[in-house]
């Protein structure tokens, strides 16, 4: 952009009449991440949050968080305790912005109003943007009479604008309070250069983009045009990582930072690659989720309209640790065949140059196996402590050495914490039934006296551990010339009730010598052939 700004003789790139002197160039990393509270945050949000975080982190520089609150019209309430809680529950930090402080805030856009306003002005005195009168009626008027009208170069002059009316009667509009928006002056012909560190350099005809408004009246606030602009400038942004709906508004903004005289200054753009529907074409949308059942935001989200309840990744089970793994290779390749890495390994060998063109495929089933695979390397301190609201919720209570324990031993079976119920409960609570199909094919006629045999081998043994009661036992089996298979099945169904669970002498472990023994009683007694 720079070489073509030098060569430029004519035309909108050489009118740049305002300078700014007070901001150089940093050598530091300054990124952002800038979402509106207009709902709960989009999983693609959280990526594009997270690619920001390992730029900054990886360059030692700095991530902000900033609150882009102009579209009064869809602000929603709670929504920027929701984006906060998001990213305390995942884990990425931020180095400046809306409830961490830092020196260039306010960090919300509605409280920057006046500095926006003094922007405003200098480019309208510039002759480089103009009042519009148009009402929203006048307008669709126009585009009923244009076929696919554009407010530009083209049409501007049939307007009501201050480029078409007098001096006073602009003037007369604003003291009578009449509302207005100030529109950007683009000149058409030009081609605008983006050079983008994702997708190479984008060309643009300045014919095909419209006078975007830059501000509206009615509230006294910037649109997202203009307030970007000014922001990253003043907050000293060297990087702007976004996505890649907002790659058709590149161009504009190259011509404001031209335009405001901020053209040396100008952040790198990179626009990463949307996140696309598990199936068909079309980007990750809410509708997906529900229809395939998993969840498209970070955290539970409740919706004080319909009330209407959404599912969030915290609520469903995954560890944040997971998420940010999953995320991570959506769009990005690490450049090697490792899947599972640390933040710290993902910053080290995150690059931009190795994100996608292309749209990634928001493959959900492949984020359930990054859960399980963290669920394998989690703590089994922590995974008990997670645990607890599980067993609550059956009125189970144990101690937290026990719940580590059995997590212990079932955890590779688990893809969320929750289903710790569905694969353990045995092991808190006595079956009180037998499954039909399994004593039909796994209780013989002689394990009834069978197991009563067992139960004398168990009581004389001692210490009741893994390894010796697995040799007694089985050395016992071997000498009756009984079938192995056949002993370890039916002992299964007396402790479990059903065929499934870990190493059944791991099972009797866990359980004790006690309530084993009263277990396999209990199945003698019930279940009957």
């Amino acid at each position: 952009m720079k070489k073509v700004y030098q060569e430029k003789k004519k035309g909108y790139f050489c009118r740049i009449i305002l300078n700014n002197n007070n901001i150089m160039a940093q050598d530091k990393v300054r990124v952002r991440f800038a979402p509106s509270p207009t709902g709960p945050l989009h999983i693609g949000g959280v990526r594009t949050a997270l690619y920001n975080y390992l730029f900054a982190k990886q360059h030692g520089g700095d991530l902000i968080l900033r609150i882009e609150d102009t579209d009064s019209q869809r602000f929603v309430e709670g929504a920027e305790e929701y984006i906060l809680e998001s990213f305390k529950w995942l884990g990425i930090e931020f180095n400046e912005g809306v409830s961490f402080g830092g020196g260039c805030g306010p960090y919300r856009q509605s409280e920057r109003k006046t500095i926006y306003k003094q922007y405003v002005d200098r480019l309208v005195d510039a002759g480089l943007a103009y009042i519009a009168f148009d009402t929203p009626d006048e307008l669709e008027r126009k585009r009923k009479e244009i076929a696919n009208f554009q407010y530009d170069a083209s049409t501007r002059m049939q307007m009501r604008n201050s480029l078409t009316l007098p001096g006073e009667e602009i003037k007369r509009l604003i003291d009578n309070g009449e509302n207005y928006v100030v529109r950007i002056r683009i000149e058409p012909g030009e081609d605008i250069h983006v050079n983008d560190l994702i997708r190479g350099e984008v060309v643009i005809n300045s014919s095909v983009i419209d006078d975007k408004v830059l501000f509206k009246s009615a509230d006294q606030l910037p649109t997202y045009h203009l307030a970007n602009i000014v922001d990253d400038h003043l907050m000293e942004i060297t990087h702007v990582i976004r996505g890649e709906e907002w790659l058709p508004s590149a161009p504009l903004h190259v011509i404001l930072y031209h335009y405001l005289g901020w053209a040396d200054t100008m952040p790198k753009f990179a626009h990463l690659p949307l996140l696309l529907k598990p199936e068909g074409n079309g980007k990750l949308s809410k509708r997906d989720g529900d229809r395939l059942g998993f969840p498209v935001f970070p955290l539970e989200w409740k919706d004080i309209k319909t009330g209407d309840t959404s599912s969030g990744y915290r609520e469903s089970g995954y560890l944040p640790d997971a998420v940010i793994n999953f995320l991570a290779l959506l769009g990005w390749n690490a450049g090697n065949n490792q899947e599972i890495m640390s933040v710290e390994e993902m910053i080290a060998l995150f690059d931009l140059a190795n994100c996608s063109k292309s749209g990634a495929k928001f493959d959900y089933e492949k984020g359930k196996w990054f859960n399980h695979q963290y669920i394998i390397k989690k703590d089994n301190k922590e995974l008990a402590v997670m645990a607890q609201p599980v067993l609550a919720k059956h009125n189970v209570q144990a101690t937290p050495a026990y719940v580590e324990k059995v997590i212990g031993l079932v955890k590779e079976r688990l893809t969320f914490i929750n289903e710790l119920w569905d694969q353990a409960s045995f092991f808190f609570v006595a079956p009180t039934g037998y499954d039909e199909k399994v004593v039909k094919k796994r209780w013989k006629e002689d394990s009834a006296s069978q197991l009563s045999e067992l139960i004398d081998v168990l009581i004389s043994r001692e210490p009741f551990d893994v390894q010796g009661t697995e040799e007694t036992v089985k050395s016992w089996i071997e000498n009756k010339g009984y079938h192995l298979g056949n002993i370890m099945n039916a002992t299964r169904l007396a402790l479990v009730g059903e065929s499934k669970g870990p190493h059944i002498f791991d099972i009797m472990e866990a359980l004790g010598k006690e309530e084993t023994i009263n277990r396999l009683k209990r199945a003698i007694e019930l279940i009957k052939k």
